[in-house]
């Protein structure tokens, strides 16, 4: 299906930044250029807010790369790694992605989710019933199949993926 694109849509983004991350890392063995993604995935439109959900570890490790994304002008919420006493470790923002973005979306034409995780699947449907036109972004090789039909169009890291990776940063 074919979207419309204009430079007055207000856009939102909510970026899986776990999904994305764990995908590049796995699939490329390298870092992902969120700056780029957002870039292309706004194409020269109003932003209207980028918001980036991460995960805290107790190392700290991390504190450079939420940096990245603030200069990169996404915002970031973080959240506490969870570690079990069995040693099990949580990172979950789902909920937490979804409820911003049903708050947000009365003042937004279009939603971007970056991720290609699959249980953002209700939040699609439930977007567009809003009026909302739902893009996906994420690599094509780990997403959902449901994710990018439910959608009304998915961005394809993979068609490209040098374009949105970091050079010389292999993990």
């Amino acid at each position: 299906m074919a979207i419309i694109k204009h430079k007055e849509q207000r856009v939102g983004v909510f970026i899986d930044a776990q999904n994305l991350y764990h995908s590049g890392k796995n699939l490329y063995r390298s870092k992902v250029n969120f700056g780029k993604i957002l870039e292309d995935a706004l194409a020269g439109r109003r932003l209207s807010r980028a918001i980036a959900y991460v995960i805290k570890t107790e190392s700290g490790e991390e504190s450079g790369f939420f940096d990245a994304l603030t200069k990169s002008g996404i915002e970031t919420k973080i959240k506490d790694l969870q570690v079990f006493s069995s040693g099990a470790k949580k990172a979950d923002w789902d909920v937490g992605m979804a409820i911003d973005a049903v708050k947000l979306a009365p003042k937004l034409d279009a939603v971007v989710l970056i991720t290609g995780d699959g249980d953002h699947i209700p939040l699609v449907e439930y977007l567009q019933n809003q009026g909302c036109q739902v893009e996906v972004v994420s690599f094509g090789k780990s997403t959902s199949a449901k994710l990018k039909e439910s959608a009304d169009h998915f961005m394809d890291l993979d068609a490209s993926p040098a374009k949105y990776l970091m050079r010389g940063a292999r993990r």
